[in-house]
């Protein structure tokens, strides 16, 4: 019925951590994105959402997910294919170190920037932009409990 994409919303020192899609991918190619990918079929697994951001987090960009990640929100879309997709987008954090392009044909680029950088780059398409100002939001609320 849909594809279940999840995306990874790092935050670090002052800024966030963006990928430049490869312009080798079908949707949105050659913008800019947090890291994420497709949840893959496996059968019955516990924790499928978690585990599958991990695993794209390590794919693209050589990063171990720490601690467990914060629902930030979820929406949907159709593909220039007709795919339907439910996109869910989590705050996490990562082991220290820096990320590198893992996976060049789904990865143009890795950058931190601040979230006014983001919000202002013409490569930042509107959907990234909302999930960045309510990722912050998490963030904020998480960091005064």
């Amino acid at each position: 019925m849909f594809i279940v994409n999840v995306e990874a919303a790092i935050y670090r020192d002052g800024k966030w951590l963006i990928i430049e899609r490869s312009q080798q991918e079908e949707h949105a190619g050659g913008t800019f994105a947090f890291v994420g990918g497709k949840a893959e079929r496996e059968g019955a697994v516990p924790d499928i959402l978690e585990k599958t951001i991990a695993r794209e987090v390590m794919e693209e960009v050589g990063l171990a997910l720490t601690g467990t990640p914060r629902y930030v929100n979820s929406s949907s879309f159709v593909t220039d294919r007709g795919e339907a997709v439910v996109d869910i987008v989590f705050l996490c954090e990562a082991e220290p170190g820096e990320p590198r392009i893992a996976s060049p044909e789904e990865v143009g680029a890795v950058i931190w920037m601040t979230a006014e950088e983001v919000l202002s780059h013409p490569l930042s398409p509107p959907w990234l932009k909302r999930n960045l100002q309510q990722a912050d939001q998490v963030r904020r609320q998480t960091r005064q409990q």
